[in-house]
């Protein structure tokens, strides 16, 4: 067994892996989540969501493959979700200080869906609509750790895990035991799972939650009306693919709704603590 950890994403990723012969495998699947971490943070001025979000009205940005198809799976979520899941919801994140604006010479944008901010033009090609701001990191985690998982599969590792902060994917012949935080108190368990073969993804406002001008925000939205989410829930998804997951487990949070039609058109199931 090979167990290897590295921060990125905001958070640390770890990597499990089954035979001794696979470091060149795990070092290549760190090699993969860093590249992808440089194209699709929001903060990095020289990533792919940067370019888009300082782009105008008109513009053709010219981005990397794995960007592209991060933003149509969330395009496509967004629609399944009747728009509680919309990565253009980064306005108001910024509007509560989660995230620095991208263009602060730009007057604050009202185009709050993606089917209003950008259309995918060619593969490769993403066409700014309108004035607004895209963030992936409600999805990117989860389809980081899926490129990893990629990486390790095709240099034939017979089995596995990576964990990015709890959105995490087991492949292989490896059977992992998950432990799910207990909202209310985050240091503890409130569930037990064993997972093999598949991706979980959980997500909570309790480390995220603060007050803000008069209210209570958090880094997690309704993003059909920017409401933020701050219960004490927590909502997890079990998905094929941890980009899924991640992505629902937020339209799961903002509905209430563990039968979200979403769901089962993405083969994903769902519980709530």
């Amino acid at each position: 067994m090979i167990r290897r950890a590295q921060p990125w994403l905001g958070t640390l990723v770890d990597i499990s892996v089954e035979g001794t012969a696979s470091q060149d495998a795990v070092t290549a699947a760190f090699a993969e989540i860093a590249r992808l971490h440089r194209l699709m943070s929001f903060h990095d001025g020289a990533s792919d969501i940067a370019r888009i979000n300082r782009a105008l009205p008109g513009d053709v940005v010219r981005v990397d493959a794995a960007t592209w198809n991060v933003l149509r799976l969330a395009g496509e979520i967004a629609d399944l979700s009747g728009g509680a899941f919309d990565i253009a919801c980064a306005p108001w994140l910024v509007d509560r200080q989660m995230l620095p604006s991208p263009a602060p010479e730009q007057a604050r944008p009202s185009a709050r869906t993606s089917a209003a901010v950008f259309a995918l033009d060619g593969e490769g090609d993403v066409r700014k609509r309108g004035a607004g701001w895209i963030d992936v990191g409600g999805i990117a985690k989860g389809y980081v750790v899926d490129a990893a998982v990629a990486v390790l599969e095709a240099a034939g590792v017979p089995g596995g895990c990576v964990n990015a902060g709890g959105d995490l994917r087991a492949f292989g012949t490896m059977q992992v035991p998950v432990a799910v935080r207990a909202p209310g108190a985050p240091g503890q368990a409130a569930r037990h799972i064993m997972l093999c073969g598949a991706a979980l993804a959980t997500s909570g406002s309790y480390f995220s939650a603060r007050e803000h001008r008069g209210g209570v925000v958090s880094a997690l939205l309704d993003a059909r009306d920017g409401h933020p989410l701050v219960s004490t829930a927590s909502a997890s998804v079990r998905a094929g693919r941890c980009a899924v997951a991640d992505a629902l487990t937020k339209v799961v949070l903002a509905t209430g709704d563990c039968a979200h039609p979403a769901l089962a058109a993405l083969g994903a199931t769902a519980f709530l603590i």
